[in-house]
């Protein structure tokens, strides 16, 4: 790792005693790395914000898989991640760059939950195996990124009405109990909102599915 990140530190940001929270990966190169590409995908604007540090180290040890850091902070590897905060906090450009971050059986599918309903009014009942079945056998992506969860509304595919992502996840689920498969998800919906919009049942088994980590929700919108 340390050798393909850049050395130098941008000064937007200080990262908080680093070195005393893991003795795996040195987290400065990590977030100067993280803050480089971002600049070199998104606009030389990208920076990396003090207010984010604490979200952002999260993210870069789970998807590191440093072992160390996730028991200190209570994130399971096993489990998927669940992000959330209000719009305009830098969500899905996280999430991309943290594939960056993956091995290569970690690497993982960034899907807008709006474009698959979009999918299921073209393909019908086809969309939710295509991102349900997670092929566990094979070098098929099936680790994917639901982004936006929330923003899609019911379908309809012959008269007949359907929450596409709520079927998504549950198939998923049965899918991370036998074969350990992640689902990873992107949201500005509260747990109270996510329940209200697919139900008490999903919302039990993403608790199973995912560690939440969340941005604080009074963050700033990095859009303006």
């Amino acid at each position: 790792m340390q050798n393909r990140i850049s050395h130098q530190e941008h000064n937007s940001y200080t990262v908080m005693q680093i070195k005393t929270i893991s003795n795996h990966f040195d987290y400065n190169q990590v977030f100067a790395f993280l803050e480089q590409k971002g600049k070199e995908l998104y606009g030389t604007k990208f920076q990396i914000h003090q207010e984010d540090i604490a979200t952002i180290l999260k993210l870069a040890g789970y998807f590191l898989q440093d072992q160390e850091l996730c028991q200190k902070q209570n994130i399971d590897l096993n489990k998927g991640i669940m992000l959330t905060g209000p719009i305009g906090c830098g969500k899905t450009t996280l999430m991309n760059l943290c594939r960056l971050l993956c091995s290569i059986e970690n690497k993982f599918v960034v899907k807008s939950a709006r474009d698959i309903t979009f999918e299921f009014i073209q393909d019908g009942y086809e969309t939710i195996h295509r991102y349900s079945r997670g092929k566990i056998y094979s070098s098929e992506f099936r680790n994917y990124c639901f982004d936006d969860l929330g923003t899609e509304k019911n379908m309809k595919h012959f008269g007949n009405e359907c929450n596409v992502l709520a079927e998504i996840l549950l198939s998923r689920y049965d899918l991370f109990v036998a074969g350990k498969l992640k689902t990873h998800i992107t949201t500005n919906l509260s747990a109270t909102e996510l329940e209200e919009a697919y139900g008490n049942r999903l919302r039990s088994r993403l608790r199973e599915m995912v560690n939440l980590i969340g941005f604080d929700m009074a963050v700033q919108d990095k859009r303006k």
